[in-house]
């Protein structure tokens, strides 16, 4: 799928990056058709491992109270969350803002309040906290960190879903890499007849139709 778009994409993407004063993203939007999203069956929730970096270094922090998780983490540089401060960091715009900026993780058994606390504000945005089940596989998720996209439908009527797949300074071809990536997983949930139209754009470009 989409194999014979690559020039096209190449050349557009040389012809629109370096306009802005800022490193733009690329961002992919897949529209679909015949599926009705008020079922919660046909909703998208997706993590996909891209094959190459987004272009841009994510930050991971996990929810943790234990000493030996904690260490963990800190040792590979992830930011610890104490997890007996959730109530406090509800209450607390600055603190809840501050999330934002990382890829969440939490200790399986403070999900229940991280849900009831901050489910209403994170959910909406995206950014949730994975449970890590495994504290040996907190090294693989940050190695990941920069390949790790969420795909998530956004309310029950929403056809449509986005994200970002790389920036404008990495090479055509991996960003074209992830681009298929993404819609080859999705294409295994949905079917392919299922996708409408697929579109790719840089942050502050007009859109290339890729189907």
């Amino acid at each position: 799928m989409l194999e014979d778009k690559f020039d096209q994409f190449s050349k557009f993407l040389a012809e629109e990056k370096g306009k802005r004063k800022f490193k733009q993203s690329v961002e992919l939007a897949i529209n679909f058709k015949g599926i009705d999203f008020s079922k919660q069956d046909n909703r998208l929730n997706m993590e996909i491992i891209l094959p190459y970096s987004k272009g841009k270094v994510g930050k991971a922090a996990i929810f943790a109270t234990d000493r030996n998780l904690i260490s963990k983490a800190q040792q590979l540089g992830v930011e610890v969350i104490d997890g007996t401060k959730i109530d406090s960091i509800a209450n607390d715009k600055e603190k809840l803002n501050s999330l934002l900026n990382y890829e969440l993780l939490a200790q399986p058994n403070l999900m229940p309040e991280i849900a009831k606390k901050l489910g209403q504000f994170l959910g909406p945005r995206n950014k949730m906290p994975k449970p890590l089940f495994n504290p040996s596989d907190l090294e693989k998720f940050v190695s990941n960190i920069s390949k790790r996209v969420v795909i998530k439908s956004k309310g029950k009527f929403l056809p449509t879903v986005h994200t970002v797949v790389g920036s404008e300074d990495m090479k055509p071809e991996e960003i074209f890499e992830n681009i298929k990536e993404v819609i080859n997983n999705i294409s295994k949930k949905v079917g392919q007849t299922h996708i409408k139209s697929i579109f790719v754009k840089l942050s502050m470009s007009k859109p290339l139709k890729l189907l």
